[in-house]
């Protein structure tokens, strides 16, 4: 047993308290706001600390970062097309329009500017933009100092929102000539996440990328390495990290709610888009709206087709990282923090049938991590494509399993994603419960954070340094996928990054890049 294990005459609550202040809280040590109130007069803010942000791939989900930061200077109107970027048609225009006028109005998600559609797309098509939200002071977090997409079309109505912003098409360009850039916001498929991430750090700029924040191993420890290295400030996209639900997740358990955690199960409803055995669609001309060689990157040289250009590259793995990649992060996070995880020792998985060319419609992965101070070993259950965990004993009848449940020696907890509503159960002892009294900074939103950490030359929450971590146990799952057939449970040496039982399993840590482009 561990000398670090709580003794019995010491509440958990006290030592965990202390213990997560000093082990946990690391990835918001040095994180520190300067409280707005100290400023002189509302919404006060000296030129000089305005900084310069280009966006990257700013048509989708790119585009929700864009106005996170910044306001547009004209108001941006939604295209009416569908996820991959086709106009609808006159039926789905309508029954769009039908929807939109029946639906409730929604505001924005706590730490985000604009609240994304399903699977990360900002609103589309007739009736997005007339979406009432609630009432709120402007945002202006930073100048959009330039914009870069490599499909004009698809991100014509963002470029129109901030006519100001200098207008690109290839990144690399944008990166040698314009020397006023302070930060970048990267938006682009996952593929792309990595080249432009590090290219941009060596130039000495602030980096917020998407998540995941990439797509192999390898560019998971060779960013956070360049990070380091060039003493940047970096955050990836997790926007529920910097939920209040994030917080109360940490503090309850920690606070020992539950007990002490031996089994956690996630789950989620994606892939939303083609995954599975499936064929790749056949190559169609490319538009002359789109730069296709900048798109495929460092991704090997296929054809074009506008059903794999946008949103549904999620699928493939040539350019993305299937369900896992795509809410691991906002569901798998959780966990991660509270529970101190670190990297697992060993994984394995099963999954419906793939391809070489897409990802499986369902898949089951199992992490086992060490035990870590006080805290015993931990099993972690990933399912996706519909699937949920097993229903405990402790939930409610009629009550929906919902995607994360911890299992602790002393009750549940369970929350949605993004660390949303987090519950105690069942329903009962949640009423019954007196929660902790807060002791983790509350963060002012996921941008305002990283903007903040910029100016004050300090850590952002989910930097390199702790995403990386979170994002490369989410990888060996998808390896872990790969070679299911072997019939195997891997066994991983995080220190050396290197699987010690599967050699072949070493050669997916990363994949050789298209000549022309490098990490």
């Amino acid at each position: 047993m561990s000398s670090n294990y709580p003794k019995k005459n010491k509440p958990l609550k006290e030592f965990s308290r202390r213990k997560f202040l000093g082990t946990v809280s690391a990835a918001t040590a040095g994180f520190t706001i300067i409280p707005r109130h100290v400023m002189p007069g509302k919404g006060y803010q000296q030129p000089s600390d305005m900084l310069n942000v280009a966006g990257i791939g700013i048509g989708a989900r790119g585009a929700a970062d864009i106005r996170g930061l910044c306001d547009p200077d004209v108001p941006i109107v939604n295209p009416q097309r569908t996820s991959t970027g086709q106009p609808f048609s006159k039926e789905e225009l309508a029954a769009r329009a039908a929807r939109a006028a029946n639906a409730p109005a929604q505001g924005a998600r706590p730490g985000q500017g604009q609240q994304p559609a399903q699977g990360g797309q900002p609103p589309q098509g007739a009736g997005a933009q007339q979406q009432q939200r609630p009432a709120r002071d402007p945002i202006k977090l930073a100048n959009i100092y330039a914009l870069c997409d490599v499909d004009t079309d698809f991100a014509a109505h963002i470029f129109k929102g901030y006519p100001k912003a200098k207008v690109y098409t290839d990144w690399r360009r944008m990166l040698d000539r314009e020397k006023s850039i302070d930060a970048v916001v990267i938006g682009t498929p996952d593929h792309n996440h990595a080249p432009i991430a590090a290219a941009f750090m060596r130039q000495k700029k602030h980096v917020y990328v998407e998540k995941p924040l990439c797509k192999t191993i390898y560019e998971c420890r060779k960013l956070a390495e360049i990070a380091k290295e060039y003493d940047v400030v970096t955050q990836m996209g997790n926007q529920g990290h910097a939920s209040e639900g994030a917080r109360l997740i940490n503090e309850w358990i920690q606070s020992g709610a539950i007990g002490l955690v031996r089994e956690v199960n996630l789950s989620t409803n994606r892939p939303i888009w083609p995954q599975g055995n499936i064929t790749r669609p056949a190559g169609v001309p490319v538009p002359k709206s789109l730069d296709w060689d900048v798109w495929l990157g460092p991704a090997p040289k296929k054809d074009y087709h506008p059903d794999i250009c946008h949103f549904n590259w999620r699928g493939l793995r040539d350019y993305g990282t299937g369900a896992l990649g795509d809410m691991g992060a906002h569901i798998y996070d959780h966990a991660f923090w509270s529970l101190n995880l670190g990297i697992p020792t060993k994984v394995q998985a099963s999954s419906s049938v793939f391809n070489n060319e897409f990802w499986p419609l369902a898949e089951m992965i199992t992490y086992e991590f060490p035990a870590r101070g006080y805290m015993p070993p931990v099993t972690i259950t990933w399912v996706d494509g519909g699937l949920r965990a097993v229903r405990p004993v402790e939930i409610d009848p009629g009550t929906r399993v919902n995607s994360a449940l911890y299992i602790g020696d002393k009750g549940v907890l369970m929350h949605g994603d993004y660390g949303g509503n987090p519950q105690l159960l069942p329903k009962k002892v949640m009423d019954q419960f007196e929660p902790p009294k807060p002791w983790l900074p509350r963060s002012p939103g996921i941008y305002a954070e990283w903007v903040d950490a910029i100016k004050t030359n300090t850590k952002s929450s989910t930097d390199f340094s702790y995403a990386s971590k979170l994002v490369e146990t989410m990888m060996l799952g998808n390896i872990a996928v790969l070679l299911a057939n072997r019939n195997i449970t891997l066994e991983y040496n995080p220190d050396k990054m290197e699987f010690t039982n599967l050699p072949e399993a070493n050669e997916l840590l990363h994949y050789k890049y298209r000549e022309g482009w490098t990490l």
